[in-house]
């Protein structure tokens, strides 16, 4: 295939992705103002739900406006040779191929953050504040950006200089020893995120004695459960959306609570919550996600290696020089398809997935407050409970509400 070709290929591939999602988000749109099934009228009263439907109206022409902002500078970068701008002025700092791969996606990642900035300033400020669901200040939305970056240039930048020498030492073959590095770090990040990572944006603190960890120790016992942690993370810091997770496996597995979940359902329905987490561990599918994601690593490197020495690729960026880095750009836009094909495998499991736990929260402890519990989240989110199938299955990691309610119910 010759390089223009391949780049109006490329074009076409970012195109196709943009124009599906936005008719799988117009499709949705339409059941904004659906009736709500029987099942699920009292989760609003007339005057929440018109409210909900406001929010997700107004998330959903914002989104338009976010998203068609940035495909045309995406297709205005391709078309003006912003690529072979970006390769050059990385090689005037140095032409060591490394260090110029680094500062080629710094740079490009750096300023396309620096573009989205207003936008997900004026989401949260804005939008999210209206609603009343923001609970940040500009200090501490400023501060998470600068701690991201940070973040982005040591870990990302570490992995990807890392990667880059396994090619230049081993040829074709790097994609063994790429992937064994990203293997290595994701089973690193699985066992300790929660306590390397998540106390750079938020403190968490042991849940304190009382009658809500004695109902959930009581419970673990019940099942078998080893759990010594308990975490309550501030979620209310930034917002006041609420969740729980469960994260790690082995010693260091925990289960960490939102205060903001705990301020909001009874103590019953918070164990429901928790026994669903458990569910998740007691199924395997942190191990189940973990191996398929370690494999799906694997096949991606193996992929790209065969690629990655195409001249044709750079070229087809318009950048004359061939390179790892460029080569990497081209091939994540052809890698798309296959992504979006992958990615809606992983759904479809991740679904199966919350079925099994919110069954096995039912049948070792009870289903009625996990469904009250399921019912004031989605309340005090304003979620979409009629959204549109196809956006579902394209979209969803989780069944809907009233897929999770009659699911529960029929057992």
């Amino acid at each position: 295939m010759d390089p223009q070709t391949l780049f109006y290929l490329l074009i076409g591939i970012i195109l196709a992705n943009f124009i599906i999602d936005k008719i799988l988000g117009a499709l949705n749109a339409k059941h904004f103002n659906d009736t709500l099934p029987e099942e699920l009228k009292d989760v609003y009263d007339t005057t929440e739900y018109k409210k909900s439907q406001r929010y997700k109206k107004e998330k959903y022409r914002f989104g338009l406006l976010s998203s068609s902002i940035s495909i045309i500078t995406t297709l205005l970068f391709f078309f003006f040779d912003g690529f072979e701008w970006v390769d050059n002025w990385a090689r005037s700092y140095t032409e060591n191929p490394i260090l110029t791969a680094l500062i080629f996606f710094g740079s490009i990642v750096f300023v396309s953050d620096l573009l989205s900035i207003p936008f997900s300033y004026y989401n949260t400020f804005v939008i999210e504040e209206k609603y009343g669901f923001n609970k940040t200040n500009t200090a501490t939305f400023f501060w998470d950006k600068l701690k991201g970056w940070a973040m982005m240039a040591v870990v990302g930048g570490g992995l990807l200089a890392l990667i880059i020498w396994f090619y230049q030492i081993t040829g074709n073959n790097f994609w063994l020893y790429a992937w064994g590095l990203v293997t290595v770090f994701t089973v690193f990040m699985n066992l300790f995120y929660a306590r390397l990572i998540v106390p750079l944006f938020n403190k968490q603190s042991p849940l304190e004695e009382g009658s809500l960890r004695t109902k959930i120790e009581a419970y673990a016992q019940t099942v078998h459960f080893s759990l010594a942690n308990i975490f309550v993370i501030d979620g209310s810091k930034r917002s006041t959306k609420a969740n729980a997770y469960f994260s790690g496996f082995g010693r260091e597995k925990r289960i960490t609570l939102y205060d903001t979940l705990i301020n909001d359902l009874e103590e019953e329905e918070i164990v429901a919550v928790l026994a669903h987490e458990v569910g998740h561990y007691k199924r395997k599918h942190i191990i189940y996600n973990l191996f398929t994601s370690i494999l799906l690593t694997g096949f991606t490197f193996w992929l790209l290696s065969q690629f990655i020495g195409s001249e044709t690729l750079s070229a087809a960026l318009g950048v004359s020089e061939p390179s790892f880095h460029i080569g990497l750009v081209a091939f994540g836009i052809l890698y798309s398809p296959i992504s979006e094909v992958t990615g809606l495998l992983m759904n479809l499991l991740s679904r199966k997935f919350e079925y099994q736990a919110d069954n096995f929260a039912k049948e070792t402890y009870a289903g009625v407050p996990l469904i009250s519990a399921l019912k004031k989240l989605s309340k005090n989110s304003l979620s979409n409970l009629t959204p549109h199938p196809a956006y579902v299955f394209m979209n969803y990691s989780h069944p809907t509400m009233l897929e999770r309610f009659r699911n529960l119910k029929k057992m």
